[in-house]
């Protein structure tokens, strides 16, 4: 199956996976990133976070990795990153966008006439 079917993400999932595109991040971090990146229009509960989170474990989007640098005691903080196919889906997604970007100033969406 192609990654299309993914296609629309939600604007919840975009901007988590965009989180990760440069560099793996904790939960926090990300929630950070996303408020940030949104202009504090997306701001994520810690349950919506990590459901999210667990849906793209499942799908093969992102996979945790060790932490080297952080955790108290026994507890490791979880790391997450994209996958070639969480990677991929992300393309698609800004591809998918790119599209409609030109065919609204095609059709001189937004401009005075």
């Amino acid at each position: 199956m192609t990654d299309q079917r993914y296609l629309p993400l939600t604007e919840t999932s975009f901007f988590i996976i965009l989180s990760l595109a440069t560099a793996p991040k904790h939960g926090y971090a990300i929630m950070k990133e996303v408020e940030t990146m949104s202009e504090q229009r997306v701001v994520l509960a810690t349950g919506t976070l990590y459901s999210a989170l667990r849906r793209m474990l499942e799908d093969g989007w992102i996979e945790r990795v060790r932490d080297n640098n952080g955790g108290t005691g026994n507890r490791e903080r979880k790391l997450y990153q994209l996958t070639q196919q969480g990677r991929r889906i992300l393309e698609a997604e800004s591809d998918r966008m790119q599209k409609l970007v030109r065919l609204t100033k095609l059709h001189n969406v937004g401009t005075n006439r």
